[in-house]
């Protein structure tokens, strides 16, 4: 599977928007099956998203790569599910 780090705010309008948006075209996409989507909410684990370069809005990752930082459409998130099935870096890769 492929990985994609999504970091997230627990009361950020954007971050709840950005997951439903995800959900949606998880749901409606066979293809976005092979993706390992990791969702890390910022508040509870900030140690982790201080390694990352993260400022309190939805942000999509591959690996240590920003894909998107910010407000996402439907068209955002489909880009960043695409670019993350396109990629072959090992760091994409999950057991």
């Amino acid at each position: 599977m492929k990985k994609i780090t999504l970091f997230v705010q627990q009361f950020c309008p954007y971050c709840i928007e950005a997951l439903r948006w995800m959900d949606a075209l998880y749901a409606e996409n066979p293809a976005y099956k092979a993706l390992e989507i990791e969702i890390i909410d910022e508040m509870r684990h900030p140690i982790i998203a201080s390694k990352y370069d993260y400022y309190y809005v939805p942000t999509y990752y591959i690996g240590s790569e920003k894909l998107h930082e910010g407000a996402a459409s439907p068209e955002i998130i489909r880009r960043v599910f695409d670019a993350a099935l396109a990629t072959d870096s090992p760091a994409t890769q999950t057991k």
